[in-house]
């Protein structure tokens, strides 16, 4: 189920706050794990799209890991989920390469020349080895999320790709999708193995990356399993997929609270949250949030422009329109708000972190995290 707002008090979360529905994330996990169950391909949590480890006793249930994309995701993995971590970055820092291997089953490497550096390292651990390739397939619309687009620093192009510098690698790794349907998936993989498929036969594993939309209510879930089946009789290969969204999906809000209301030209509301600060993959996108009982301009008779807290002239979070006027102290429910938000949020202009809080399956609602000065200190010195 989606977040339920039936039940839902949001006066019983201080404000702002991140509230995770434990039965949502469990329906998303459902689905996800019929794929696994459907095919025998292997399902990671993507920790660069959600991270809260207070929920990970409920998701490692159903996953076979995490993947991590830098060292501290790569620890979190380790320390918190306990189960395999894989781990894909651009590029793996000298001095934390040792600490990254202490953490990892997996590591795909973005190009040779880090395959060369760090190659004799990994393999003495018994760490898989991967290389990331680009397929040059681009299905991502927005250009800042499309891993294939021009002169892409994401992955090798099967112009630059090296058989003869496979020795030790056991699996190949492509990344192109970002919230997509099946049927993206279904135009990369040809592609993907008309570029590399020669060199299949001296792999053990394939991981398809992550923006995999599976618990969408849209998506099609019989097309994504019937392509993963279809390529494992081809190929008697591990298939590995990473989503992060897909996990946390529809399972989340976020709280905040009208502090101002003043007008110029039209009414404009101020929050004690921030699309900069607390929501940035509304800038980024840029996409609007959706507000429980709240509609687009002109579908209610009141208007108002929701902006943040923070000196920045452009943290507008949009135009929203309410049955009935806006006062200052009211609750705004922004949904879908689990994903990319605590694992990108910031402390611009020293404004509070929202606390994160669990809305458990029994009915009751847990404070699990309050943030503080100390938050903000331990970032500067």
């Amino acid at each position: 189920m989606p977040f339920n707002l039936d039940h839902f008090d949001p006066c019983a979360v201080p404000s702002p706050c991140y509230v995770v529905s434990e039965a949502a994330i469990r329906q998303n996990l459902e689905i996800i794990d019929g794929v696994q169950r459907r095919t025998g391909c292997r399902i990671l949590l993507a920790l660069k799209g959600f991270a809260m480890f207070s929920l990970f006793p409920l998701i490692r249930q159903y996953l076979f890991g995490v993947s991590a994309s830098g060292v501290y995701e790569a620890r979190l993995g380790r320390e918190m989920f306990g189960k395999s971590v894989h781990a894909c970055a651009p590029a793996y820092p000298e001095a934390e390469f040792h600490e990254l291997l202490a953490y990892s089953d997996h590591i795909s490497f973005n190009s040779f020349s880090q395959w060369d550096r760090f190659r004799d390292r990994a393999l003495g651990r018994g760490v898989a080895c991967g290389i990331r390739v680009n397929p040059e397939r681009s299905e991502v619309k927005t250009a800042i999320y499309d891993p294939c687009g021009p002169c892409s620093r994401l992955g090798v192009t099967a112009a630059n790709f090296r058989p003869d510098r496979l020795d030790g690698v056991t699996g190949l790794h492509f990344h192109t999708l970002c919230e997509l349907n099946a049927d993206s998936l279904a135009r990369t993989l040809p592609v993907f193995e008309e570029r590399f498929g020669a060199h299949l036969d001296r792999m053990e594993w394939v991981n398809f990356g992550g923006g995999h939309h599976i618990s969408r209510p849209d998506y099609d879930v019989d097309l994504l399993c019937d392509l993963i089946n279809d390529f494992r009789r081809r190929r008697p290969l591990d298939v590995y997929l990473e989503p992060g969204e897909a996990i946390a999906l529809n399972a989340g809000a976020l709280v905040a609270t009208v502090q101002d209301i003043f007008r110029n030209d039209m009414d404009i509301a101020i929050l004690d949250t921030s699309a900069a600060a607390h929501m940035p993959d509304t800038l980024e996108m840029p996409y609007r949030p959706e507000i429980a009982g709240a509609g687009k301009p002109g579908e209610h008779p009141h208007v108002y422009r929701l902006g943040g807290m923070t000196c920045l002239a452009g943290d507008v979070i949009g135009d929203y329109s309410f049955p009935e006027p806006l006062t200052v102290g009211r609750r705004l429910v922004f949904l879908d708000m689990a994903h990319y938000t605590m694992v990108k949020n910031n402390t611009f202009n020293g404004i509070r972190l929202p606390a994160i809080a669990v809305w458990e399956e029994g009915g009751g609602v847990r404070v699990a995290r309050r943030f503080g000065y100390p938050d903000y200190l331990g970032r500067l010195s």
